[in-house]
Parts: C-alpha cells; sequence; structure tokens
C-alpha cells in the first residue's frame, strides 16, 4: 500500500445516539476526559472556520453546546481554542504536560485531528493534494434532481409553510430540539427551503452518523466500477491471518451492522476516534469476534469505517482513493460543498466526520430516487436503492428497522410504505419517500441528551402536506377541463347539462 503522505480527503462519521463514556472504548480517566473534550473542541472549531466559514460566536452557540454529558465538565474547564488562520490551525490547551489537542485543516480533506500528545512538528506528515479544485459557484438553483423539468409549485409552497415553519419552534417536533435546516425536494425541485440564523444553503454542517449513508453510496460506487465486491469475505489484510476467524467478514454483514464485533457497550461512540485523532486501523480493525457475522445486529461505527478501510485496500492506491468519492460520485451529482475527512493514517472517517449542506445531503437522497442515474450516467449499480432499504437479515430488537447502512421508517404512522432515511447525531436527518418521489432534509444542533427531534411526525405532516398540494392541483385541472367542456357547449347544452349537476 502507498503511503499515505501522498494525498487524503476526508469524511467524517459520529454516533446517533450519545450513551455514557464507560460504555467506550478503554474507559475513562479525568486525563483521557480532558483530552477528548479537548480534540472536540479543536475538531469543531476548525471545521466550522475552515470549512463553513462560521463565526467563533456561532460555534460556541451551537457545536460547542449540547456536547456529550460525559465531557461537560471537562470542557467547561478548557482554555479559549487558539486559531492560527495563516497555518489554519486551532489548537486547544487541556494539561501542563502534554502538547495542546491539535487540528489542522487541509483543501478536500478539512480538518484532521493529530493524536493525543502530538505536536506542531507533526502536521508536516499529514496527507494533503497537490492540486484541488477552485471554490464552486453557489449553489442557487431549484433543480437538485437530473433531468428536473422546473415548475412552480405555489400549491407546495403554501401547504409546507406549516409543517416547515414548526420544524423551527423548538416545541413542535421536540421540547427544547434546534432546528438549523429544513429543505424538501419533490420531482427533484426544491419546494420549500429555510435556514436558522448565521445558516445558509452553502454552509456545510457535520453529518453525523448520517454520514454512513454517504458511505454506503460510496461505496455503490465502487461496486459500480468494480472495485469491491460485497460478498467477498476478508475484508482487510490485517484479518486475512492464521486462525483468525474475522477473514469471514464481508462488506454486506459490514453494511448491515452485523459483522458481529466487539464494540462496547455502545457502538456508536468511538471518541477514540473523533475526538481522540485515534487511527481506524488502530481503534476500529483492533476489535475480536463477540457474535458470527451477519446473525446480529449491533449498531456500530466500526462496521463503516472497516468497510471504508476494505475499500482502500482493495484500491491500492491512496491517490485514487482519496479522490474516488468525488470523483466518482459528489462531484457529479454537484454535491460540492462536501467534505469528507480523514484520519492522519489517510482512511475515512465516512462513520460520522462528513461535512455537508442541505441541499448536497438532498442531492444524496435524490440519487436514490433516480435509482442511482445521474442524467444519462449510472452511479450506483442497478437496484444498489433498493438493496439499502431492504430490511437486513438481522434486525434492531425495538424501534426502526435497518438496511445496509440506511434506517427504514416502518415504525412511522402515517408515512407511506417503503420510505427510508439518514441520521445522524444532534438531528441530522434525510427522508427519501420513494412514494411521494420526495427528499426531506432536516438539519439540527439538538443538544446531546436533551429532546430528539421527532422525524417521524415531521415527515408525516410533510409528505401529508404534499399530498394536499396534489390533490389541490387535481381539482383545479378538473375544474379547469369542466370549464374548457361548457365553454364548447351551446347554451342549451350548458344549461341542459347544469341543470343535471
Amino acid at each position: 500500500m502507498r503511503p499515505v503522505s501522498a494525498v487524503i480527503v476526508s469524511l467524517a462519521a459520529l454516533a446517533v445516539s450519545a450513551s455514557a463514556a464507560f460504555a467506550q472504548e478503554g474507559g475513562n480517566t479525568d486525563d483521557m476526559d480532558l483530552a477528548l473534550a479537548a480534540g472536540w473542541k479543536a475538531a469543531f472549531a476548525c471545521s466550522d472556520l475552515f470549512t463553513a466559514g462560521q463565526s467563533m460566536a456561532e460555534i460556541d452557540q451551537n457545536d460547542l453546546s449540547g456536547i456529550y454529558p460525559d465531557y461537560q465538565r471537562a470542557f467547561d474547564t478548557l482554555p479559549k481554542a487558539q486559531v492560527n488562520t495563516a497555518m489554519k490551525t486551532v489548537s486547544v490547551t487541556y494539561s501542563g504536560m502534554m502538547p495542546p489537542r491539535i487540528a489542522a485543516w487541509r483543501p478536500g480533506f478539512g480538518c484532521t485531528q493529530l493524536p493525543i500528545g502530538a505536536d506542531f512538528s507533526m502536521i508536516s506528515f499529514l496527507p494533503h493534494f497537490a492540486s484541488w479544485p477552485a471554490a464552486p459557484a453557489q449553489d442557487r438553483g431549484s433543480a437538485i434532481g437530473a433531468n428536473v423539468k422546473i415548475q412552480l409549485r405555489t400549491e407546495e409552497a403554501e401547504r409546507l409553510e406549516a409543517p416547515v415553519s414548526f420544524a423551527f419552534d423548538e416545541r413542535t417536533y421536540g421540547n427544547g430540539t434546534r432546528t438549523s435546516a429544513v429543505l424538501v425536494v419533490r420531482d427533484g425541485q426544491v419546494v420549500a427551503e429555510r435556514y436558522a440564523l448565521g445558516v445558509d444553503h452553502e454552509t456545510p454542517q457535520r453529518t453525523w452518523s448520517a454520514g454512513k449513508s454517504i458511505a454506503a453510496t460510496v461505496l455503490g460506487a465502487a461496486r459500480r466500477n468494480g472495485l469491491i465486491d460485497i460478498d467477498y469475505p476478508a475484508v482487510i489484510a490485517d484479518w486475512n491471518n492464521g486462525a483468525d476467524p474475522r477473514r469471514i467478514i464481508t462488506i454486506r454483514n459490514l453494511m448491515h451492522m452485523a459483522s458481529g464485533l466487539d464494540s462496547g457497550g455502545s457502538g456508536a461512540r468511538t471518541d477514540r476516534i473523533y475526538f481522540g485523532g485515534g487511527r481506524v486501523v488502530d481503534q476500529a480493525g483492533s476489535k475480536v469476534l463477540e457474535a458470527m457475522p451477519g446473525t446480529r445486529f449491533k449498531y456500530s461505527n466500526n462496521d463503516t469505517l472497516i468497510a471504508m478501510r476494505s475499500l482502500r485496500e482493495s484500491m491500492n492506491d491512496d491517490n485514487a482513493f482519496h479522490r474516488f468519492p468525488y470523483e466518482s460520485l459528489l462531484n457529479k451529482i454537484g454535491a460540492a460543498h462536501t467534505t469528507m475527512e480523514i484520519d492522519w493514517n489517510g482512511d475515512f472517517i465516512a462513520s460520522s466526520q462528513v461535512w455537508s449542506t442541505a441541499r448536497d445531503l438532498a442531492r444524496v437522497g435524490q440519487l436514490y430516487l433516480q435509482d442511482g442515474l445521474w442524467g444519462n450516467e449510472r452511479l450506483l449499480p442497478e437496484g444498489w436503492a433498493e438493496f439499502v432499504r431492504t430490511p437486513a437479515p438481522a434486525q434492531p430488537e425495538s424501534g426502526p428497522g435497518y438496511g445496509a447502512q440506511f434506517w427504514l421508517m416502518n415504525d412511522a404512522a402515517g408515512v407511506p410504505e417503503g420510505t427510508f432515511y439518514m441520521a445522524g447525531n444532534r438531528g441530522q436527518f434525510v427522508v427519501i419517500a420513494p412514494s411521494m418521489n420526495a427528499v426531506i432534509v432536516r438539519r439540527g444542533y439538538d443538544a446531546n441528551g436533551g429532546a430528539n427531534f421527532e422525524i417521524n411526525d415531521f415527515t408525516r405532516d410533510v409528505l401529508m402536506a404534499l399530498q394536499a398540494a396534489d390533490d389541490e392541483r387535481s381539482a383545479l385541472r378538473a375544474q379547469a377541463e369542466l370549464d374548457a367542456e361548457l365553454e364548447n357547449m351551446s347554451p342549451k347544452e350548458r344549461a341542459k347539462f347544469l341543470a343535471g349537476q
């Protein structure tokens, strides 16, 4: 495998839920809590500043508030983040005996954390692209999908005003929830769009675990290009040795969250990677089996991370690997404001650390409505959309069902069958409703440990509004046809017709 120093891209992944630090790998100590809290502050401040263009005041209010409750005490003792705009770094001091926690931004990669204990001299070892395209043009059009016929949709706009407005009132869909963006797409066209103060259509936010679904889409593109076979065992080289039983784990197992690997009490907490600057191969790749692959569902960041690591090893070309998500997928669908972050070793942290706008996430959803086609080009294998929304053989014990890195909205009253969605911590949702040819995006800064945004109810209300718009349009069309028919009648025929009504 090529040395990492050549080229890298950034993808991110975090947890849909925030459980106690006691459940994470390695246990917890006061020193480690401080280091991880400092890593949280450095990482988010860096990405929000240099990728999202946020001010420090906005960052303090949004990503640096509502953090994991188990880190709050340590977090509150930290000094201000130190920003070097020339070097594009953010550092946070947390100990008199250790270097500060450092995150550094690179074009195409976003912000990468140095590991705990690394100092500024280590920044030179971070991967970087030799060249990266200039900033994209402004994203202002209403067309999100391919081959979209632009229409004036006043019926949708009027009907959606209520649920979209209520999503921002911090009460209707969850007391205390904080919505930052709502976007509704119908037939590939934006029909409703609203943002909170300080956020707009070109402001990327961290996807958290919604990034898992982007990872699944990248894997689909890789399958389309013949780079992987999702049923081939021994997905990474380290597992294909001697008596190691992990060699039978497939990418399909990983996508179904059914690897059988140990991931502690909560597979949704991989803090040593997310905030500690740890490597994917050291953390996610070191776990042992606790169940046979394919037999048990357990939501785990590590499964996504290893699936993407498998793609890297199969390509055996870091330059091509790091460019692949952009050149084979994101650029093609116009998702030009999306950044996939990496660890310092060059692996995508695709289970959470993706930064993307509401519009770009809608484009990913629209790609699934179009069964992997964009224009006349097939980006995903035929049937990939059906694969990711088909219930996996092993399912969660309760709550919504699971497909392949996508959740199934099969537990939501009033929501059409076949609706599936992307979900991430702090209220990141992308709902794909094939029956209505619609995509619904909700972004948020909901507090960890606080109320959850009620996405089932919001989805129901938005889809009911879209159906009401259809009904209104049908009624207007029928009335226009009737008026035209009456206009062509003689006065005697018209009077006879109306008398019979």
